[in-house]
């Protein structure tokens, strides 16, 4: 649970027996030589101006988005890749289906880097390499090099999409995060839904092609990363109050002036087993963590089979020409819009609460609104898949694809806020651990959803998955009563 600016930067809790993550801070924050926020101070990200953190916040939203949108923006050209490559259309599938793969795979690197350099070192370079990597792919002249070049343009993208939250946590206190968290998660989610219909945009322009959807997504990735690499600062706590001991040591000739994280052990052996190992092993160890990535993985990867479904429903099954058949990813894309509204009308309600816990995080505050997605998310299922057929007029499954998208990402942003609210200083590691198993779930379903679909038809198939999110919708209600219990177990941010 986070513990405010103080705590957070290297105060060390009483009792950190059995925390092997705090054995670099073993000074006692009661050493006068210990640097840390004072009141008021300046330089700590959380006393910054709004209009300042409110600008941050846009920047790191446009990385996310950058990084996301690559994910889906060559959906639309399977059949032409499929077709250049002389490999079949399900094989083309691993155009999208690697760059998930990428996207579950980085964060396990992207992390602990955040944690140790700072969240510019873990986003800035992985952002470029991401836009070389999709000019990669646009010149690509076989099928090894297209799935080579997507595969790594994933494991750098998803540097911002699982770092970014963390470093909202980083100045946003817990009663204004939700706000910011809603801009980010509309940035993560929106990239899937709208590549799709940029992507349809570009191949039915005669002069352009299929390698256009890359160079596109390359030139959007290297504009934003012109704009963070002059304009974003370092928002790391750990890392800004290393730079502060330093400078007090020059500036008053005390050497005894420290920072924990400048004793951090960064040697080859401690930097794998300790920092590259976190993610997964608050996976396997953090039952929070676990519990939370398993229904984000669910949710997320329905997301990315409709990167597969909408073509069949709108293209194959009524005829609609490919840009045509791509619109109703708009529909998608305002229900994830309007769920902002149910977020933010959580938020006076979260502050309330926040204030009474003396400011401290409260993560079940969060549950509501996941509570309200885990209802709308199977309701849209049902209703796309039986009102998919030709028969129906194409508004009615296009408007439960706004409840498939609003349940979505109601559930996702909560996901992403419980994770920061809780883990604080390690939130780019919770965060990642989630990314890694829900990307994971993502990469495979869209490979089997056209032979899932075509076999069983969109009406049954879709029911199949809409039992099993019928099935999940307890699962906030369980969290919001035995929440507590599982942070109460955790290793990394244990609760009173």
């Amino acid at each position: 649970m986070e513990q405010g600016p103080e705590k957070e930067c290297g105060a060390i809790p009483h009792d950190n027996k059995n925390r092997p993550e705090l054995e670099d801070r073993t000074q006692s924050s009661e050493d006068p030589n210990l640097v840390k926020w004072d009141a008021d101070d300046p330089e700590n990200p959380r006393n910054w101006s709004v209009t300042y953190k409110c600008w941050i916040t846009f920047q790191l939203g446009m990385l996310a988005l950058a990084a996301s949108l690559g994910s889906s923006i060559t959906s639309p050209a399977g059949d032409a890749i499929a077709a250049y490559l002389g490999v079949s259309s399900e094989v083309s599938v691993l155009s999208v289906s690697l760059y998930v793969v990428g996207f579950a795979l980085g964060p396990l690197c992207w992390a602990p880097i955040s944690e140790i350099w700072g969240r510019r070192w873990s986003l800035l370079p992985a952002v470029f390499c991401l836009g070389l990597f999709s000019i990669g792919t646009a010149t690509s002249k076989n099928a090894a090099s297209v799935f080579i070049t997507r595969f790594f343009g994933g494991i750098f993208g998803s540097a911002p999409v699982s770092n970014v939250s963390a470093a909202l946590g980083d100045i946003w206190m817990a009663q204004a995060r939700g706000i910011a968290v809603t801009f980010y998660a509309v940035m993560v989610v929106g990239g899937p839904t709208l590549g799709p219909v940029i992507g349809s945009a570009i191949l039915v322009n005669p002069t352009l092609g299929w390698r256009w959807t890359e160079y596109i997504e390359a030139i959007f990735v290297f504009a934003v990363f012109g704009l963070t690499v002059f304009a974003i600062p370092e928002v790391y706590g750990p890392v800004l109050l290393k730079k502060k001991a330093k400078r007090l040591r020059e500036e008053t000739g005390n050497k005894n002036f420290f920072h924990p994280h400048e004793r951090m052990k960064l040697d080859p052996k401690s930097i794998i087993t300790k920092h590259f190992t976190r993610p997964l092993r608050m996976l396997t160890t953090e039952p929070m963590v676990t519990c939370i990535a398993f229904y984000a993985s669910f949710v997320f990867a329905l997301l990315y089979m409709t990167l597969e479904v909408f073509p069949i429903v709108f293209q194959e099954e009524r005829g609609y020409g490919q840009m045509v058949a791509s619109l109703p990813f708009l529909g998608l894309f305002i229900g994830i819009l309007g769920a902002v509204g149910i977020n933010l009308a959580n938020e006076p309600r979260y502050r309330r609460i926040a204030d009474a816990a003396k400011g401290k995080p409260v993560p079940e505050a969060r549950l509501p609104p996941m509570i309200v997605g885990s209802f709308l998310f199977p309701i849209g299922l049902f209703w796309f898949g039986w009102s998919a057929d030709p028969k129906f007029h194409w508004a009615i499954p296009t408007i439960a694809t706004g409840f498939i998208g609003g349940g979505f990402n109601l559930i996702f942003q909560q996901c992403i806020n419980f994770l920061v609210d809780t883990y604080g200083l390690y939130a780019a590691s919770a965060v990642s651990a989630n990314t890694f198993l829900r990307s994971i779930m993502a990469a495979g379903l869209p490979l089997a959803a056209k032979p899932m679909f075509h076999s069983l038809g969109v009406g049954p198939a879709m029911s199949i998955l809409g039992g099993v999110a019928v099935v999940a919708i307890p699962v906030p209600f369980l969290f919001l009563k035995y929440g507590l219990a599982l942070r109460k177990k955790s290793t990394f941010a244990p609760v009173d």
